[in-house]
């Protein structure tokens, strides 16, 4: 009885704390819009110029949610059709990825069935004007802009294509565009059937549903492979359908944890599965968020199916999005999640960002276990159980990529060959290889690699040291090797050059598909789940990782 006395006095003052605080907090609000509101109120009236108080204000806003972490934003009216397109995947325009060239913007990716790709836009055309308005300087953000608009409604472009002189001039008609959240999906001749999801938009997880069965229904599967690879999350009850596929009805999923009771809820799958056995794997990687951690999350503390790749981004953080007032709108961290074995997958405390670095490191976080008992890891996103870790790019393929050589060589090599081998068959040979070289040299490609930096600080030193004439000769020496080793980076590197412009020049006649088809041909994460879940090494590694 006295502990319970106890019980309820300490409840009573821990609500008086609450509701003291909230007060408190009320307060400090209400003074602080008094304050910025007689402030913008003088600026407008005493300052020496003219001002925009729109701009002003979301200024302000920006800067104060800029203190708390990156999810939280502000979204204006202007912006509310991006806002839509990241829950749904549908956006009124004319479906195509753009990029900015540092002149103008052009076109970087035509999605395949949608108004571009249907009116002969190409990846590499240059947007000269779209309805009239010069596009040149004109960022992406505000050439996406003059793209967009009611479906229904017409756009007209003037474009510079690769190998012409002449603009050319299309006009389209606007749609929903509804981009696909499954690439592409097949099985292989091994039996293992393979599926690819880019996003969690609406029906993100009905649409895995059917995909899996139709394969079922027209294989005997050995197993299957979810790819979230570069997969930055969407819709969470997305996530919890696809979990749902391979784990039983009323089995939790994911928890949120936040201020408000709203914001606290736990999701369980809600049907029966559709197969609890099959072999199953996930590849994953450093873009897998959100959703996708969910997904793979929940498939390891589950011990369902084997983790492939490297370790995720860590995005552990729920954000709501709310109506302001004006049709605007404001997206807000609103909670965290936790998977089934209990930890978050949260990578950064935003929280205690002023008392950190900010860096992510690989620290082991606090210890949780599997439902069989396996040890894993909270605060790191998710660590896969089978790590395929793969080197690096080279400076001169990170330096081709960036400096868009390879985009600018696949517009030619497109101008030159109406047609190439399906996307799985076709290679770089020789001829094309040296083609290129050919068209690196003659666009006068220059770049810097890390030793030679490096040189450049040794040379300083040595200059203030004063002992830089005593080396000349050694210094002299070494720079001439180095010179002669740069010489030959297009052909030490040239695999990964090779792979990079094989999926660039399949791109423009297969589109997304095509690209996926011909990455896949040289993919260590699908050779590792291959080797796992049809036991090729004798190992039966599969079960042997799902049981430690």
């Amino acid at each position: 009885m006295k502990q319970r006395i106890i019980g309820l006095v300490l409840l009573a003052f821990l609500s008086v704390a609450a509701m003291a605080q909230e007060k408190q907090n009320n307060f400090e609000i209400a003074k602080s819009l008094d304050i910025y509101n007689s402030l913008l109120r003088e600026l407008n009236l005493n300052y020496v110029d003219e001002i925009n108080p729109g701009e002003l204000n979301e200024a302000a806003i920006n800067a104060m949610l800029q203190g708390l972490d990156p999810y939280t934003v502000f979204i204006p009216e202007s912006n509310i059709e991006d806002a839509r397109f990241m829950t749904t995947g549908e956006y009124g325009g004319i479906g195509a990825l753009i990029q900015f060239d540092g002149e103008y913007t052009r076109i970087s990716d035509p999605y395949e069935g949608w108004p571009a790709q249907k009116a002969g836009i190409t990846a590499g055309d240059v947007i000269l004007e779209v309805n009239g308005v010069d596009c040149h300087k004109k960022t992406t953000a505000q050439v996406s802009e003059l793209l967009k608009g009611q479906p229904g409604t017409e756009v007209t472009l003037k474009l510079k294509r690769y190998g012409s002189d002449k603009p050319v001039v299309k006009t389209l008609k606007r749609e929903k565009v509804k981009i696909d959240d499954i690439p592409y999906y097949t099985v292989f001749d091994n039996g293992v059937a393979y599926l690819s999801l880019s996003g969690f938009t609406r029906d993100a997880g009905a649409n895995v549903k059917a995909k899996l069965l139709e394969m079922k229904k027209d294989h005997e599967l050995k197993g299957f492979i979810l790819d979230l690879r570069g997969n930055g999350g969407g819709l969470l009850n997305e996530a919890v359908d696809i979990v749902n596929l391979f784990i039983a009805k009323d089995k939790p999923v994911v928890s949120m944890r936040g201020k408000t009771t709203a914001s606290c809820h736990q999701y369980n799958t809600n049907n029966p599965s559709v197969d609890e056995k099959i072999p199953l794997a996930i590849l994953v990687d450093g873009s897998s968020a959100s959703a996708s951690e969910i997904v793979a999350g929940s498939i390891q503390d589950y011990d369902r199916g084997v983790i492939i790749g490297t370790r995720t981004f860590g995005k552990g953080l729920v954000q709501n999005i709310l109506p302001l007032s004006y049709n605007t709108q404001m997206k807000v961290t609103v909670a965290k999640y936790y998977i089934p074995s209990g930890r978050c997958i949260q990578e950064i405390d935003y929280s205690h960002k002023k008392d950190s670095t900010m860096v992510k490191t690989d620290t082991l976080g606090k210890p949780f276990t599997t439902m069989a008992g396996r040890t894993v890891y909270e605060g790191h996103g998710i660590t896969p159980d089978v790590k395929v870790e793969r080197d690096p790019y080279a400076t001169v393929t990170a330096y081709l990529y960036g400096k868009n050589m390879i985009f600018d060589y696949a517009n030619k090599y497109y101008n030159e060959h109406p047609t190439i081998a399906p996307a799985k068959e076709f290679k770089i040979d020789e001829a094309t290889y040296q083609d290129f070289m050919e068209f690196v040299k003659s666009h006068d490609f220059s770049y810097t690699t890390g030793c030679e930096m490096e040189m450049k600080k040794l040379k300083e030193a040595m200059e203030i040291e004063g002992c830089d004439k005593q080396v000349a000769d050694i210094v002299k020496s070494l720079e001439k090797a180095l010179e002669a080793e740069k010489a030959n980076d297009l052909q030490n590197n040239r695999d990964d050059i090779e792979e990079l412009l094989r999926s660039e020049i399949v791109g423009r006649y297969y589109y997304q598909k095509g690209r996926i088809e011909a990455a896949l041909q040289n993919d260590p994460d699908l050779d590792r789940a291959f080797e796992i879940l049809l036991n090729t090494n004798g190992k039966d590694e599969y079960h042997t990782l799902l049981s430690k």
